[in-house]
């Protein structure tokens, strides 16, 4: 009932004008443009067909950094994995990137980019690039990544910039330059649907220490002033002044889900009373009863765009659950995540029969 409840004030709060022109944050100076309007939200939302896709990463690549560093940069994969996605009829990847891989090299790194975005492009797919991220490792390291440890769910995902960096005030200059560079190379493309700031803020026990951090990025993001809208997904209904602030930021609002369709029905019916659009980037974990079969219809119902997490099984191992790790590296009675597997087979023919005929494919 407490989430219940916090979720009521917190649209109350929104819908009574407590929103982000109306405030003042202790954030970087440099913000000019401020958020969408929902008239504006809701008019780019019916530009596009209805979003469906994936969270992407090659099956080659264990984290975001494997994926876009230069000596492990894999196009000939994500060509053909993205092909299946298209397959199916998907139109939207939700895609990580990682600061160090910039960092390292800022030149190589947006032409990376821009290589990826031209392979999607050409499979008819949009992309939500994610900037920061508190889920999982949190010593991020650029070089050589490690190898998956068997059995186990992202057992080398790294957070960005990490912990204790993401709560170190000293090393937002130094990201505020990571972020406005590639805003200012990529915030006019078409072939990006839309910015996901952060994900997971406050994520693994870092709770309130990370509202700095998001304050700051949606700054940066606002100076920047692409064309593109920006969001910070709600995730955790307990975090009240993340939320607050996410929501009341964000141009279209993003959330994740893992319930099952009865409970992620109820979140949707709440959010509604933003006015604004929803776009779901992370739901579909089977053992959770989160099922494309009854999901994802529902979410076509109400017009809410689906990225659900995994495409491909790799290096990740996310078709193991987050806490039933098999250390033998035997077959799960049932994947947690992931759509295909590594020839691009499907793991259940019926919920790619479902994709494609809910995506007219």
């Amino acid at each position: 009932m407490k989430k219940i409840f916090w979720f009521l004030w917190l649209l109350s709060f929104v819908a009574t004008g407590g929103n982000a022109q109306n405030r003042k944050s202790k954030v970087s100076k440099a913000a000019t443009a401020t958020v969408w309007t929902t008239e504006k939200a809701n008019a780019w939302y019916q530009q596009h067909q209805w979003m469906t896709g994936a969270n992407f990463i090659p099956s080659t690549a264990i984290n975001q950094l494997e994926m876009w560093q230069a000596a492990t940069f894999d196009p000939t994969t994500i060509d053909k994995e993205l092909g299946w996605a298209e397959g199916i009829g998907f139109n939207t990847m939700r895609v990580f990137l990682h600061h160090l891989a910039w960092q390292q090299d800022p030149k190589g790194f947006k032409q990376r980019l821009d290589q990826y975005l031209g392979i999607a492009d050409k499979h008819h797919i949009q992309t939500i690039f994610v900037f920061f991220d508190d889920c999982w490792g949190k010593d991020p390291k650029i070089g050589t990544q490690p190898a998956p440890k068997t059995g186990i769910h992202n057992s080398g995902w790294v957070q960005d910039p990490g912990d204790p960096a993401s709560k170190d005030s000293t090393q937002f200059p130094a990201l505020q330059k990571y972020v406005t560079d590639v805003l200012t190379q990529f915030g006019k493309d078409k072939r990006i649907a839309l910015w996901d700031l952060y994900n997971e803020p406050g994520n693994n026990s870092k709770n309130d220490t990370s509202l700095p951090l998001v304050r700051n990025v949606f700054a940066w993001a606002r100076a920047a002033n692409p064309e593109q809208p920006v969001s910070v997904g709600l995730w955790n209904w307990d975090f009240e002044k993340l939320n607050s602030y996410q929501a009341t930021h964000s141009d279209v609002v993003t959330y994740h889900n893992y319930e099952d369709v009865s409970m992620h029905q109820r979140v949707i019916q709440l959010l509604r009373a933003t006015g604004r659009p929803l776009i779901c980037t992370e739901y579909m974990a089977r053992p959770r009863n989160s099922r494309f079969a009854t999901v994802l219809p529902m979410m076509k119902k109400e017009n809410v765009g689906a990225i659900n997490w995994g495409l491909v099984d790799g290096k990740t191992n996310t078709k193991y659950a987050w806490d039933t790790p098999l250390a033998d590296g035997s077959e799960p009675i049932e994947w947690f995540h992931e759509v295909f597997r590594k020839d691009g087979t499907p793991y259940r023919q019926d919920e790619v029969d479902l994709i494609k005929k809910l995506n007219k494919k």
